[in-house]
């Protein structure tokens, strides 16, 4: 039995932690905050409660193996999961709207070929079938298995099968999502949904591998899911409960300054009232930037590996406290896409830096009577993807993110009609909240790993070349993302206790 230092209490450690406590191993984990969740974090206001990080599930599969692996008790026994029906809904810059079905292939083309015209439906149907295939290539690497130590392979190879297209004379497959949406959609609207999957996580279509496809494909496979009773701040508090019930043990409001080292191996943490608490194995569940100062600057990855993720985007969330009930029948998650999309990545990039000022905005409206003080009122909340805070002033980054926040009212008018009527207050949650919640100094949010791309969209390995030193969570393989946290958790626990052999999950 080892005694394990695990740095944050984000939904990656955690999952590590309560793995490793089943194994016999005896965890404490070290929360700067005073909660625990990472980025699952609640906002409540006058008997109104929000989200304030992500507010859908995919790939629930990933936790529902955590709770089977952890203890007698399902998922389904410690929160009420339900899936979201109609997935999403879709209000298009033509004003073409679209509801599609959640995790029905042909639900989906059906609607699609009844909001878009013949072939609509068909022509996506064939690209879930693409992005099916490259799922299928990219699963067991990019998820399931520690990093290669050959990762250069991951990063040369695009595995989406592209369709040839003929182009000035010339022959030519898709290499990046806007690619596949012009030659292989043909329809502007249907692009801007493919691209919409991307955006989420704050990734430029122009330059998103093909293979970001199975970033769609995962939601029309498996579906959306939310957490009813509270949102997913509850699947948070039900990993919370299980490290508890397995003896880990939390210590909330301890800041680790630094990783303990003797004989060039990992020999505990140190916090900032000065004491040190011994353990066999660190599992650091932090930006990299914090882990490097953790280190004393000390190099953390050995030549030949995967760089961190540098230049991540971030999110603006605005919660919208309504008067009047949700009305019967409302999708849970509209997306209302810019009129002015490339504008809007250029924003993103350093081409153009700032925040579009006519965002693509997803409006989330869940049916959940805990959310709200009756049921003459409603909780709405709006997010965007915008850019990290950079070298940006506070007040000026907070004058520009107040304006943004009416640019996402505006357009979410377009989902809610008499929104601005309705609004008894609103409030704002900027990307200098994310770093507060977090740790991660600029807001940023970490990728999902992705193939290709010359491995610029990789994330470094959860092993360092420190002995007894791991990480885990969205900095680190596979990235960021609900699903991917509960992967990298399973991930760390099992190098721990298998060691290098271990090869993933079978």
């Amino acid at each position: 039995m080892a005694r394990i230092a695990v740095i944050g209490a984000g939904m990656g450690a955690m999952a590590a932690a309560a793995r490793l406590a089943v194994a016999g191993h005896r965890v404490a984990v070290y929360e700067r905050t005073t909660t625990y969740g990472g980025a699952l974090r609640r906002f409540e206001r006058d008997e109104f409660s929000f989200d304030t990080g992500p507010g859908l599930l995919p790939l629930p599969a990933v936790w529902r193996d955590l709770f089977v692996k952890t203890g007698k008790e399902p998922l389904e026994s410690c929160v009420e999961l339900v899936q979201v029906d109609p997935s999403s809904r879709h209000v298009f810059a033509d004003g073409t709207e679209v509801s599609l079905p959640n995790a029905s292939r042909a639900g989906v083309v059906a609607a699609l070929d009844a909001a878009l015209g013949p072939t609509a439906g068909q022509r996506w149907g064939d690209f879930l079938v693409r992005a099916r295939e490259t799922w299928d290539r990219t699963r067991r690497p990019l998820l399931e298995e520690p990093l290669w130590p050959n990762w250069e392979v991951l990063a040369a190879r695009e595995p989406y099968p592209a369709v040839p297209h003929k182009r000035l004379l010339r022959t030519r497959r898709a290499g990046t999502l806007a690619e596949v949406g012009a030659w292989e959609l043909r329809d502007p609207r249907l692009a801007a949904l493919l691209e919409s999957h991307a955006l989420a996580y704050g990734l430029d279509p122009r330059t998103a591998p093909a293979n970001a496809a199975v970033l769609p494909y995962m939601e029309y496979a498996f579906g959306m899911w939310y957490v009813r009773g509270g949102g997913l701040r509850e699947l948070a508090r039900a990993v919370y409960e299980r490290c508890l019930a397995r003896r880990v043990e939390f210590r909330f409001g301890a800041e680790v300054t630094g990783i303990v080292e003797k004989d060039g191996r990992a020999a505990g943490v140190e916090l900032a009232d000065g004491a040190v608490h011994e353990a066999e194995f660190v599992v650091a569940g932090v930006a990299p930037d914090v882990l490097d100062r953790l280190r004393g600057g000390a190099a953390v990855r050995g030549d030949g590996e995967v760089p961190p993720q540098r230049g991540a985007a971030s999110r603006l969330t605005v919660l919208l406290a309504l008067r009047g009930g949700r009305p019967e029948g409302t999708a849970h998650r509209t997306v209302v896409h810019s009129p002015d999309r490339e504008t809007e990545w250029d924003r993103l990039s350093d081409a153009t830096p700032g925040v579009a000022a006519r965002p693509t905005v997803t409006v989330l409206r869940p049916d959940d009577p805990a959310l709200v003080p009756d049921a003459e009122h409603e909780a709405v909340t709006l997010t965007a993807v915008v850019p990290a805070l950079g070298g940006a002033s506070d007040r000026a980054a907070t004058e520009a993110f107040a304006l943004h926040a009416e640019h996402l009212i505006d357009a979410a008018e377009r989902a809610v009609p008499g929104l601005r009527d309705r609004l008894l207050w609103h409030e704002v949650r900027t990307p200098a909240d994310v770093a507060a919640a977090t740790g991660v100094a600029d807001g940023a949010v970490p990728v999902p790993a992705l193939a290709g791309a010359d491995g610029r969209l990789l994330h470094p390995a959860n092993g360092t070349r420190t002995e007894g030193l791991f990480t885990v969570g969205g900095w680190s393989h596979p990235g960021g993302g609900l699903p991917h946290a509960g992967m990298s958790g399973a991930l760390v626990a099992g190098l721990v206790v298998e060691g290098p052999a271990f090869q993933g999950s079978r």
